[in-house]
């Protein structure tokens, strides 16, 4: 279980990363419309699997929390 749980983290990392780069392309504004609209999908995939992925990450801190999790000191909830 502990190899899935470190696939998962750096398939996270992975995609966080092709992610960023992505966006860094799309900033440059030297894409061309076909290949934009291309990266802005895979953006929205990636986005989704990263977002999904912290999800879960919180879900299961809630479990062990007993689902009383509290901020950090010192950080407010936006």
């Amino acid at each position: 279980m502990a190899r899935k749980s470190a696939e998962q983290a750096a398939s996270f990392e992975q995609a966080l990363s092709e992610l960023e780069g992505i966006v860094a392309a799309m900033e440059r504004d030297d894409l061309p419309l076909e290949n934009a609209l291309a990266s802005y999908q895979r953006g929205v995939k990636l986005l989704r699997h990263c977002q999904g992925t912290l999800a879960a990450a919180e879900q299961k801190i809630r479990i062990l929390e007993n689902d009383q999790l509290t901020d950090l000191p010192g950080e407010e909830n936006p």
